[in-house]
């Protein structure tokens, strides 16, 4: 194959951003391209617009809420939606694409409102029930990556204010925590293997805080993880900020990587 690409995006209502994915399609070229947060019902999906560009697209959506998708150029091995097992199966939230040489898991993970919200509760109980699907299912010897939205900021370089931000649900030591129980399953953070200790690099950024952007305040909470072979095959790691420098933009970036395959 070569240079396998795969690319996230919360996209925060699909048919708002296509003039920014379709654009960022045709000049990147990625193999995989996961979306999160597309907020749209499957009748209204926008598939014709994928296929036009060479990509088959799967995809569960709830209109205003949540939804994933994922775009792809070769015809995955199977297809599976949402969580398995007694809980709710959220099949907006998780979309697994087997594809021959690896598979990919696109996720949108709950944000968690407040920490004495309901919700909260709800999204580290999702890390939990995700780690347990991953321990029925897969194995961390195999070519597996996990993208997404997965609203965490795992260090203090994730984000740009740690003392003051110290609490919210997506920079909390709860979170941390079962961020760290599913990782320690045997995922590695590819971006980190690329860019080590590097501050300043970030995937969202509030819509409500003033020239965000140009201010450099921001948050990591888009990520790539890879299980230790394919670790091994990657060769770089990337957050593209034009797509969040766009005209009408989603408050998320892209964040991209190039596997050796």
């Amino acid at each position: 194959m070569g240079t396998f690409r795969i690319a996230t995006f919360n996209v925060n209502s699909l048919r708002s951003r296509l003039h920014i994915v379709l654009p960022w399609l045709s000049r990147y070229e990625p193999h995989v391209f996961s979306m999160q947060e597309t907020k749209v019902v499957d009748e209204k999906f926008p598939r014709r617009e994928f296929e036009e560009l060479g990509y088959r697209v799967f995809f569960r959506g709830v209109k205003q809420h949540s939804g994933v998708a994922v775009a792809v150029r070769e015809d995955p091995r199977e297809v599976s939606f949402g969580l398995s097992d007694d809980g709710p199966p959220d099949e907006e939230r998780l979309i697994c694409l087997k594809l021959p040489a690896v598979t990919i898991i696109n996720t949108y993970i709950p944000q968690g409102r407040e920490r004495d919200d309901p919700q909260f509760t709800y999204k580290l109980a999702w890390f939990r029930r995700f780690r347990k699907f991953l321990e029925r299912f897969f194995t961390p010897q195999e070519p597996l990556i996990w993208c997404g939205d997965l609203n965490v900021a795992p260090e203090n370089i994730d984000v740009h204010d740690p003392k003051r931000l110290l609490g919210h649900v997506c920079f909390t030591p709860e979170v941390w925590e079962v961020f760290s129980y599913v990782k320690a399953w045997g995922f590695y953070d590819v971006f980190r293997k690329h860019h080590p200790g590097e501050t300043g690099q970030y995937t969202f950024f509030d819509y409500r805080v003033p020239k965000a952007v140009e201010r450099k305040l921001g948050w990591r909470v888009d990520h790539i993880l890879a299980t230790e072979p394919l670790l091994k095959k990657s060769l770089h790691c990337t957050i593209d900020m034009g797509p969040r420098l766009a005209e009408k933009p989603s408050d998320h970036t892209i964040l991209y990587a190039d596997f050796a395959l």
